[in-house]
């Protein structure tokens, strides 16, 4: 994993010296909660949602369950679900790499809500891919990306962390070429604390 890029590793490690501070600092507030609910709309009734970059659980992945939904929880940082695992003992809590997403199984749901915009834009285009790989035909895809195409940085505890974007047209040509398609776009959305959202919806007959 580490040969891809070494910004993805160091992000990684600041996650995982400050995971109990982010988490701290995460806030509760439910912000997502319009978008969340537009997603959980579009898909069936507790079907498997995969929250990829989970953190600790908080608040998306406790979203999803209080709604019902099966949640497997991918996160790189190990010491980020050790807390989600303490939560909840019984949750399907994974460690593993965006870049090489390879779990062998499909979820109805995909959402990276303020993780992918960690990669570099060539890396979230291979992810887009791998995504696509792990939605069902007529599954939804939510994440939160940049408004515009670029590379700025952000802080965790303190530590700067690593974003880009591409732009939105850059999105909805990768979605289109792994057999989704963009259903919706908000660029610094004034309901979600400014985030740039996304969701797409794979081909009832795409097969990838």
């Amino acid at each position: 994993m580490s040969d891809l890029d070494p910004l993805a590793d160091e992000t990684r490690r600041v996650y995982e010296r400050h995971a109990s501070a982010y988490d701290t600092s995460r806030s509760r507030a439910l912000f997502e909660a319009r978008w969340l609910a537009r997603f959980a709309a579009s898909l069936p009734a507790q079907s498997r949602v995969l929250d990829l970059g989970c953190g600790a659980g908080e608040p998306i992945a406790r979203w999803f369950m209080a709604e019902g939904f099966r949640v497997t929880g991918i996160d790189y940082a190990e010491a980020m679900l050790d807390i989600a695992r303490a939560r909840w003992p019984g949750g399907d809590w994974r460690q593993a790499d965006m870049r090489v997403l390879d779990l062998g199984e499909t979820f109805d749901g995909i959402i990276a809500w303020n993780s992918l915009f960690h990669l570099r834009p060539e890396e979230q285009r291979i992810c887009l891919s791998h995504l696509a790989c792990h939605l069902a035909p007529g599954g939804s895809l939510l994440v939160t990306v940049g408004h515009k195409a670029g590379e700025v940085t952000g802080t965790v505890a303190g530590e700067t962390v690593y974003h880009a974007s591409l732009s939105p047209a850059g999105y909805a040509t990768c979605l289109e070429d792994n057999g989704l398609r963009m259903t919706g776009f908000l660029a610094e959305d004034p309901e979600t604390n400014a985030h740039s959202v996304l969701m797409a919806r794979k081909d009832h007959e795409q097969e990838t």
